[in-house]
């Protein structure tokens, strides 16, 4: 499970990059602003890491996922672009991010309780935490 998590991370870190990156990036439905495209696509990114790195030290899915948000803004400096870079979408990069991390943090307890199976009156322990 975790390679999959994983491997939707790098698709959707691709595709977000390829998405920030385009002169004329198609309009999604709903028009969303670009600041939301931004949260949405950083909180989803987040989530992935969290799902397919459960390990990693949580400062550093966020000097990372606020890099690649710094990245993106460096890269759409680039005039052949014909996009601009804003210190407020990394902000909301970066937002996005520590919330996610946030509510990560607070529902991995819920996700790690030992889970019983109820045998004729018994409780046996059938998982202590999530893989």
């Amino acid at each position: 499970m975790r390679r999959l998590l994983r491997l939707a991370f790098w698709a959707a870190a691709l595709f977000a990059f390829v998405m920030a990156v385009l002169p004329h990036p198609p309009q999604l439905p709903g028009a969303p602003t670009d600041k939301v495209q931004h949260i949405l696509a950083f909180a989803v990114l987040t989530a992935l890491a969290v799902a397919g790195w459960p390990e990693a030290p949580r400062l550093r899915l966020l000097v990372g996922l606020s890099g690649f948000g710094i990245l993106i803004e460096l890269v759409q400096m680039i005039p052949a672009l014909h996009r601009s870079a804003d210190w407020r979408d990394w902000l909301a990069d970066t937002g996005a991010i520590l919330l996610i991390l946030a509510l990560a943090a607070a529902i991995r307890p819920l996700l790690n309780r030992p889970r019983y199976r109820e045998d004729s009156g018994t409780r046996t322990v059938i998982d202590t935490h999530l893989q």
